[in-house]
């Protein structure tokens, strides 16, 4: 394939989705610096791609966009406008391949089947086998398309610099000793939220072993009070975080010592931004799915307890069996570790 001078990229969301294809956006960047970047992204995960530097327009989408042909229409304008000569489908999906199409780029990029679902291929003019495990580097692999070979995946992401004010400020209105480990009790689907009581279980002792303090952040109504029950059944070992954005939630993740979390967006902003992680990871195997590196640990359930992959979204078993005791240990083998620079 010829170099490109205009890329758009099809990752639509979810927020995690999103970050998991930070790296390949990295590696364009380098591989082509005169090129002008683009990304098609729905909803609020655009906003954990501001400012970043490989990324040199943001294409906003509504959630359902597809259903809104005023919203077709404009996006059509809009990408027709960018001139892309490449575009790049992460999602292989049915609205990520319109999207793709939508791009008129000559050439476009996407995974073949079976990764690829909803006859996205068909909008593809060069599918590319995918056979890696982890989602990260299953998106690089899309790369070698144009002949990249992403040896060491980068996320390089953006610094928010109103955000790690109002952050900086709370944190200190708190007067910890130390900067705190982070829990994060939500998730996208119920299969992957640990038991609100386990997170309470993990503050206690980590505050009676080693005086940590721990912050719980949360996000919407519903996250707002499972962080509520934590703090309470903590008995003053952690405290509840303010309302934050996702930007806030990326600094405040740069000035904590550790994330705790299943496996949801704000586990793998936590990751992207370089905070050691405790992958919590039932449903989904953390192979595939776990926070990204070589700084992070992730605990499964005994395998016994690893649901089918098509009942991954209903099964209420796997996290349940997650022990709380494994979760600390691992929690304290990160600790000890020299703190990564914020």
């Amino acid at each position: 394939m010829s170099a490109p001078r205009s890329i758009v990229i099809i990752k639509l969301s979810a927020i995690g989705d999103v970050l998991h294809a930070v790296p390949a956006a990295v590696a364009l960047k380098r591989s082509f610096p005169e090129a002008r970047i683009g990304w098609a992204v729905e909803g609020v995960a655009a906003d954990v791609l501001a400012g970043h530097s490989a990324v040199d327009h943001l294409f906003r989408l509504p959630r359902g966009w597809l259903t809104q042909p005023r919203a077709v229409a404009s996006l059509r304008l809009k990408l027709k406008g960018f001139g892309a000569d490449l575009a790049i489908d992460f999602q292989g999906l049915l609205k990520s391949g319109v999207a793709t199409w939508l791009s008129g780029a000559v050439q476009r990029i996407g995974p073949a089947r079976p990764s690829s679902r909803e006859h996205a291929w068909l909008a593809y003019t060069h599918p590319v086998r995918q056979a890696a495990t982890h989602i990260v580097d299953r998106n690089c692999e899309l790369l070698t398309a144009l002949d990249i070979r992403v040896t060491q995946p980068m996320f390089d992401m953006p610094r928010w610099p109103v955000s790690r004010l109002r952050m900086e400020e709370w944190v200190a209105s708190l007067r910890l000793e130390g900067a705190p480990v982070l829990l994060n009790p939500g998730a996208g689907w119920a299969s992957k939220r640990w038991p609100v009581e386990h997170f309470a279980a993990v503050a206690r002792a980590l505050h009676r072993r080693h005086g940590q303090p721990t912050v719980v952040v949360w996000g919407g109504n519903q996250e707002r009070l499972a962080a509520e029950r934590i703090a309470a059944d903590s008995f003053g070992a952690a405290i509840m975080a303010p309302p934050t954005t996702l930007q806030d939630l990326g600094e405040l993740c740069r000035l904590s010592r550790l994330f705790i979390s299943g496996d949801t967006g704000p586990l793998h902003l936590a990751a992207a931004v370089g905070t050691p992680c405790v992958g919590l990871f039932g449903p989904v195997p953390a192979a595939r799915n776990g926070p990204y590196g070589p700084h992070h640990v992730s605990v499964e359930p005994p395998p016994a307890f690893r649901p089918a992959w098509d009942d991954r979204k209903t099964d209420t078993e796997a996290m349940g069996a997650i022990d709380v005791e494994r979760v600390v240990a691992a929690a304290e083998s990160l600790l000890v570790r020299p703190a990564v620079a914020a």
